[in-house]
């Protein structure tokens, strides 16, 4: 289920990416950088996640690599429809940030609830600190590029 759940979850992100691209490549680069923002700790837990039900490493690895691939899928999909249908991009996206919301509270917030309560006795303050400087930074993160996203330029010329 952690596979078949990562593969769709990664088609949407790989969609959000090629309809992002398909508008400018200053919002498909700052789409790109809050995806992988947000994928690299998924894709490690789910990796772990892995590992803790008993796969070989190598296995493991090779099921999170094949999820992943899904996404190129996404960003192909997501390209053409960018490029055909430029009224269905927004609804693209407010369906990525839905999908990025709902997966950071099921993924997330039950395990630094847990944490939390775990450890309530021995330095609950500095749990609780961590926890919301981490989500601050993230939020921060995530308006600059919103809010600079109009005025990154890219020259790759050489």
């Amino acid at each position: 289920m952690v596979i078949v759940g990562d593969g769709a979850h990664n088609f949407t992100d790989g969609l959000a990416i090629g309809a992002a691209f398909s508008t400018g490549i200053s919002g498909g680069l700052s789409t790109t950088i809050a995806v992988l923002c947000h994928e690299l700790p998924h894709e490690l837990g789910d990796f772990a996640m892995l590992l803790q039900a008993g796969l070989h490493v190598r296995k493991a690895v090779l099921f999170n690599l094949v999820s992943a691939v899904i996404s190129y899928l996404g960003l192909a999909v997501g390209i053409a429809i960018g490029q055909h249908t430029a009224y269905i991009t927004p609804w693209i996206f407010t369906s990525t940030a839905g999908i990025f919301l709902y997966v950071s509270l099921v993924d997330m917030l039950p395990e630094m609830l847990h944490t939390q309560t775990e450890r309530q006795q021995h330095g609950a303050l500095g749990i609780f600190l961590s926890q919301n400087l981490g989500f601050l930074f993230g939020v921060g993160v995530m308006l600059c590029i919103a809010l600079f996203e109009d005025k990154m330029h890219i020259d790759i010329s050489f």
